[in-house]
């Protein structure tokens, strides 16, 4: 049976109630569907729950699919609008570089907000494109659609105009197709989209990230990540320092402070690096684990728990490189997002 002909036979079964044969049908779709609902909310979690949410809008209402349009097409429009409902229940998501102005260095991160108003990061291995940088051209494309400067230049557009951005030139539906989506008409998505390509532009670096790391090639990223990784785990200033850009800037999300340039330096002297993760013999008790985010180099962060006896993840580093230099540290402070990651849990003493 070709696949056409399969689909079709599951498709069917699915109208009669065969949960069975819905789950496989939709399962073709599910990560780039969570990828689109991602690029749409700035949040893995969110997006988590307005995929599942989606997929069962899509399933209740499956009787009414047509076919007129094709069932990947069908379910888009479903998790789009999905995705617009969470959007006017919350408040839009930012890095905290978009949140306000830089602060002091003394004064250390600060607390926490209690809203949940920060951008997510996004793990690679989800977007199930081939990994390195001999990949597919399409799978490059695919990592810049999730890198952290893009998907806070979308949250800072209006729901709709970031719905059809994302649906005309991240997936590359037409005009007519988003419209009716959106319940529009093709000259209101070609107007929304002009706009939104003028804020994007506006917002974006000269070069994506995947530009910038394909300059530097495999070797230059080992590099980088291995120096990164000793320097973190020692504790050492200056090395972290070589590897920065003058002007570059480091976050914490979700606290809001955020430093750049020499309060960069300041902050991870009296603060991140601070005495109270060395040992008796002046060891630092850090660990670091690399792994990729949202397209670009990011490591784990564990610290030494001496209750449990074990390192506990405490912070997700993500990098954002220029002309082979550190210009951004965002470091999340979410040990929930460890998980998603393929991050462990724990490490041992």
């Amino acid at each position: 049976m070709s696949s056409v002909a399969a689909d079709r036979a599951l498709l069917d079964a699915a109208r009669h109630g065969d949960e069975g044969a819905y789950r496989r049908l939709v399962e073709t779709y599910r990560s780039e569907l969570q990828a689109h609902c991602y690029r749409m909310l700035g949040s893995v979690h969110d997006a988590e729950d307005a995929l599942q949410d989606a997929l069962l809008r899509a399933w209740r209402g499956l009787a009414r699919f047509e076919g007129r349009s094709s069932l990947r097409a069908w379910l888009y429009r479903i998790a789009t609008n999905t995705c617009l409902d969470v959007v006017a229940r919350r408040p839009k998501r930012v890095l905290p570089i978009d949140y306000g102005p830089s602060g002091d260095p003394h004064a250390g991160p600060g607390e926490p907000l209690v809203e949940s108003v920060w951008v997510e990061p996004y793990p690679d291995e989800r977007l199930g494109v081939p990994d390195g940088l001999a990949a597919p051209e399409a799978s490059v494309e695919q990592r810049e659609s999730v890198e952290l400067a893009f998907i806070a230049a979308l949250q800072l557009l209006p729901p709709r105009q970031r719905a059809v951005l994302i649906l005309r030139e991240v997936l590359g539906f037409s005009a007519r197709e988003v419209a009716e989506t959106l319940d529009s008409t093709t000259a209101s998505v070609n107007s929304a989209l002009q706009r939104a390509r003028k804020t994007i532009d506006d917002h974006l670096p000269d070069r994506s990230q995947q530009e910038t790391l394909r300059s530097l090639g495999d070797n230059g990223i080992r590099e980088l990540v291995e120096r990164y990784v000793d320097a973190w785990e020692r504790g050492d200033v200056d090395a972290v320092a070589a590897m920065l850009a003058e002007d570059a800037a480091i976050a914490m999300p979700p606290m809001a402070a955020w430093f750049r340039g020499p309060g960069v330096l300041v902050f991870l002297r009296e603060w991140a690096f601070s005495g109270r993760l060395y040992n008796a013999e002046g060891r630092r008790r850090v660990r670091v684990i690399p792994t990729r985010a949202s397209g670009q180099p990011a490591f784990g962060t564990y610290s030494w728990n001496p209750e449990r006896e074990r390192y506990l993840p405490t912070v997700l580093q993500v990098l954002t490189l220029r002309d082979g230099r550190i210009e951004e540290i965002t470091g999340f402070v979410a040990p929930e997002l460890f998980p998603h990651f393929g991050l462990p849990e724990s490490l041992a003493g």
